[in-house]
């Protein structure tokens, strides 16, 4: 599916959407020639024959494996929301961002529809991000208290963020079988970074159990029973190479949480503070 041509933004640019791969949409990792996850099966073969995190970025960045995410990220990608109508939408999966060997590891459920899924940024260009990006500006893990677009000067530092479902789900609601095609994304980038990881950072109860259970299938002996979610709970966890890391849970900063008071900017700010101390260590 592609719809029409439309002006970036931030390059003005030209783009289908959604955009497709190495036609220069800013950091966009992959090229024509990256290959293409099909299956469950393709997934986790392409994920275990990445040659660098790069590379690993690149082929999470063009998978259709999961064909109701596919036809729904591509859908929202052509139809749009009334505000962004001109602007084209990546409408891809989102790989992870950031620092290639963080000290902070940010874990969240999966790419907002007009959010990651319209900026090619995981948290990026929705209230959500917004929320996020100021608390790791505040505490100084981000270079900039907002975050736009790909390509807009954003950095974090010495912190890296992902999402354990690459594409946007309907309803916010990826299936189990979804979430486990996805997996083997998460695994090897986790490999990848974790000697240099100190805290992991998981927003709301979803990524939580998605960091058990990664960390669990790298070899990692996770308590049992497993540690319950909580906003500022923190399980201290051995490493599968040697060494600990520091999981911290915090509340997500859905519209849900922060207009009802249940999150709030200095309990976010408090857990990004703490992951930042143990990650400065």
């Amino acid at each position: 599916m592609s719809g029409r041509v439309d002006g970036d933004p931030l390059t003005s640019s030209a783009f289908t959407s959604p955009v497709l791969p190495g036609t220069g949409w800013p950091d966009d990792p992959a090229t024509a020639s990256t290959p293409v996850a099909e299956s469950a099966a393709d997934v986790r073969a392409l994920a275990a024959r990445a040659d660098s995190l790069h590379d690993l970025d690149a082929r999470v960045s063009v998978c259709r494996a999961c064909p109701r995410l596919v036809a729904w990220r591509e859908e929202v990608a052509v139809t749009k929301r009334r505000a962004f109508a001109d602007e084209p939408y990546w409408g891809r999966p989102i790989p992870g961002w950031g620092d290639p060997e963080p000290k902070v590891l940010i874990v969240g459920l999966a790419p907002a529809a007009h959010g990651g899924n319209r900026t090619g940024r995981i948290f990026t260009g929705d209230r959500s991000g917004d929320w996020l990006f100021a608390s790791l500006h505040r505490v100084g893990l981000a270079a900039k208290a907002t975050s736009t677009h790909a390509g807009d000067g954003q950095r974090l530092l010495r912190a890296r963020m992902v999402a354990a479902v690459r594409c946007a789900p309907p309803a916010n609601k990826p299936t189990n079988d979804e979430r486990d095609t996805c997996a083997p994304w998460l695994e090897e980038e986790l490999r990848e970074v974790l000697p240099s990881v100190r805290a992991i950072v998981a927003l709301g109860g979803y990524g939580w159990d998605a960091a058990l259970r990664t960390l669990g299938a790298l070899g990692a002996v996770v308590p049992r029973p497993r540690p319950k979610f909580g906003h500022g709970v923190e399980v201290t966890l051995p490493k599968p190479s040697g060494g600990t890391v520091q999981l911290l849970g915090c509340f997500h900063p859905s519209q849900q949480n922060t207009f009802t008071g249940r999150l709030t900017e200095p309990m976010l700010d408090a857990v990004m503070i703490r992951a930042k101390e143990v990650g400065d260590d």
